[in-house]
């Protein structure tokens, strides 16, 4: 009697542990099926006027790429171009002119051609319901009339540049900021009555500030193309392709268009 109860509390136990053992197996086979895609992060150095479709567009593409964190360094694009050519990490440049992605490209920084994908062009940033009447260049060169522009290192000084030669007109800036933002943020603070900042800009304010659209915005070299391409030595390259078809894509596309950019 005892020898058989004996051997059934040996069989009962192995059972149990055998029970054990396979839960175990199943819970780890389980956790490995839902294991999470491995933490990434994409690195994007961006001028500072795609700074509200880009961040809307970085909160789409880590919906879409568990996982993934997309950093984003948005400034002046020749101040961008310049911290990639001395070896700034980044994985991603974009910027608001041909020429300042060209000092990336000359220095071997970008991968193969950047690709443009989009335009955008001046209009003159005034407080809401234009209180100083403000229809031209001309116009705020008018005594009184405290304007603002991009230095001319940065496209959208550039741009400005060039819409002042087309219009004959010489603008005294209150100030020379480092990117549109800055200008921007002049006109929006109340320190200046205009600013030549992008279409883009003006949308974004969604109200705050008014746009002033003027002829001269469309002359030769006033109009700025938006390149993007993949840093040289990025470690994370095939993301970085997968962020610049993104932005070129249906849904890519549509979000720019509707920040007022014309895509390409």
């Amino acid at each position: 009697m005892r020898t058989r109860f004996r051997a059934a509390l040996m069989a009962g136990t192995a059972a149990v542990l055998g029970l054990a053992l396979t839960a175990c197996g199943g819970s780890d086979s389980g956790s490995g099926a839902q294991a999470q895609a491995p933490a990434r992060t994409l690195t994007v150095s961006a001028a500072a006027s795609l700074t509200s479709v880009y961040q809307q567009l970085g909160t789409e593409f880590q919906n879409a790429n568990p996982g993934t964190t997309v950093k984003f360094n948005f400034g002046g694009s020749d101040a961008l171009a310049q911290q990639v050519v001395q070896g700034a990490p980044a994985d991603v440049l974009a910027t608001a002119s041909s020429k300042t992605m060209q000092t990336a490209v000359q220095a071997g920084k970008i991968q193969g051609e950047p690709v443009v994908y989009a335009t955008n062009s001046l209009q003159i940033a005034v407080a809401p319901n234009n209180p100083k009447g403000i229809t031209s260049l001309q116009d705020l060169t008018k005594p009184g009339v405290v304007s603002v522009v991009c230095a001319p290192a940065v496209p959208c000084g550039a741009a400005a540049q060039a819409a002042e030669k087309a219009a004959n007109v010489i603008l005294t800036p209150a100030s020379e900021e480092q990117d549109v933002k800055g200008v921007l943020n002049r006109v929006q603070t109340g320190n200046a009555d205009a600013g030549l900042v992008y279409v883009t800009d003006v949308k974004s304010t969604a109200g705050k500030v008014a746009g002033v659209s003027f002829p001269q915005a469309s002359a030769q070299g006033a109009i700025q193309s938006y390149p993007i391409g993949v840093v040289t030595g990025s470690q994370n390259a095939d993301l970085a392709q997968s962020w610049i078809n993104f932005v070129r894509s249906q849904q890519g596309t549509a979000a720019l268009q509707q920040a007022g950019f014309v895509t390409k």
